[in-house]
């Protein structure tokens, strides 16, 4: 009988040979090396972006969604990682990303005009390789039209950055990935912080303007599925340390950051940048 049993353990095991490494070896799909977003507040809450793996980011406008990927766009290419944006409306701001720390040499931006080239560049680049990031911003098309899209579709997204170290993340403002994907995180604006500035007005007709400027806003993460396992730190997750400057309120299950308003940016006007 044990004869038999290695016999058809080496025949499928060649036959598999290429394609399947070490077929009768259990692997936890679980247990992925994770990197850091770029912000503090979120590692803390889901550990970072896991590789290999669909990480959905969904939300209202104005909920912290273009500061996350901005901050993680900043935090792969910092680390030499060539990364893909595909723009599904053509709305990146390559200055506000610039601002925020993003090598933009590093950076495919993908400018499409609905979500059909958006799905088709997608399928294009992940069968292709080579990315450690890609973004598929879905941000501005109408939930509607995101609804209609077979789940099949990012199933198949999902399986081919499987035992990849590419990280797949999927933005829009409804979750639509559903159990595709392995981390799902609900943003959610949190209140701005405004400062108050005074002018003086010409022709002494009065002697004091007083006003409000943008100082920066919050956004509330929501961490709301997480199936992966964070692989020790001597196995290479990434994870670092926080950085300071951040503030910091997280209920259980929540992380709040603020993006910090810069005004004299090259572009001429407001860019989003991380506090220091």
């Amino acid at each position: 009988m044990s004869a038999n049993v290695a016999s058809l353990r080496s025949t499928i095991e060649t036959a598999l040979a290429g394609r399947v490494a070490a077929p009768f070896n259990y692997r936890d799909r679980n247990a992925v090396p994770t990197v850091p977003t770029g912000i503090a507040e979120v590692d803390a809450l889901v550990g970072g972006l896991p590789r290999g793996a669909l990480t959905e980011i969904f939300g209202p406008p104005c909920s912290g969604r273009a500061s996350l990927l901005s901050a993680a766009l900043a935090a792969r290419t910092a680390d030499g990682e060539a990364c893909a944006l595909i723009d599904a409306c053509d709305t990146f701001d390559p200055h506000s990303a610039e601002a925020a720390g993003v090598d933009l040499k590093k950076v495919l931006w993908v400018r499409c005009k609905n979500i059909d080239q958006a799905l088709r560049a997608a399928d294009l680049l992940l069968q292709s390789g080579g990315f450690g990031f890609v973004a598929v911003d879905l941000t501005e098309i109408a939930p509607r039209l995101v609804r209609q899209v077979p789940l099949d579709s990012w199933f198949r997204f999902r399986r081919t950055v499987e035992d990849t170290p590419t990280i797949l993340m999927l933005l829009g403002q409804e979750s639509n990935a559903k159990t595709c994907a392995s981390l799902v995180l609900r943003m959610e604006p949190h209140p701005a912080h405004w400062k108050k500035t005074e002018t003086s007005a010409p022709l002494n007709i009065a002697p004091l303007s007083v006003g409000l400027l943008l100082e920066s806003f919050g956004a509330r993460a929501e961490l709301l599925r997480s199936r992966i396992q964070r692989v020790s730190a001597s196995s290479g997750s990434g994870l670092r340390s926080g950085r300071a400057g951040f503030s910091v309120d997280r209920p259980a299950g929540e992380a709040v950051f603020h993006s910090q308003m810069k005004w004299d940016s090259p572009g001429g006007g407001p860019a989003l940048v991380r506090l220091k």
